[in-house]
């Protein structure tokens, strides 16, 4: 078995001088550094204090998902011969708040509006989703449910 090692380099830059002292005197804004790659300036979740102009981790989580998604779709679509003139996606995931304040995903729903080329097997299409999952590296390692509700369109 092959391994494969990411890195990241994530800093946190909301320190509005006095530290964490109080839970109101600090910023939730932080950075993710990748080697080679453009800084991404991120926050919390607004419903948490976050700057709602920023990413966030759960932004993050679910890109993340929806772009592996389409990634495999696009290779396995080329694999079956179906031409992809398009792909979007607007993905939507669901979390829960326990009253402890812990929170979870405990779903999503990947809604990719896929254009092909005229004459492509649309049943063959559809079909192909349903084998992401087997081999994304994302959808893999998540532990909630990815549901797909998939458009098609013809070019």
């Amino acid at each position: 078995m092959k391994t494969h090692a990411y890195t990241s380099h994530v800093r946190w830059t909301g320190n509005t001088g006095q530290g964490t002292a109080s839970y109101t005197g600090y910023q939730r804004a932080w950075q993710i550094a990748v080697p080679g790659k453009p800084v991404i300036d991120c926050s919390n979740d607004p419903l948490l204090g976050g700057d709602p102009a920023l990413m966030n981790p759960e932004d993050l989580l679910l890109s993340a998902l929806s772009a592996c998604h389409m990634l495999w779709y696009l290779h396995l679509a080329s694999d079956a011969g179906i031409v992809v003139t398009a792909y979007e996606d607007t993905p939507e995931g669901t979390g829960e708040l326990e009253r402890s304040g812990a929170a979870r995903f405990v779903k999503a729903t990947l809604r990719p509006r896929i254009t092909l080329q005229e004459g492509a097997d649309l049943d063959q299409a559809h079909a192909i989703h349903h084998k992401i999952h087997e081999t994304c590296f994302i959808a893999r390692s998540v532990n909630f449910p990815v549901e797909i509700d998939a458009e098609f369109l013809t070019a």
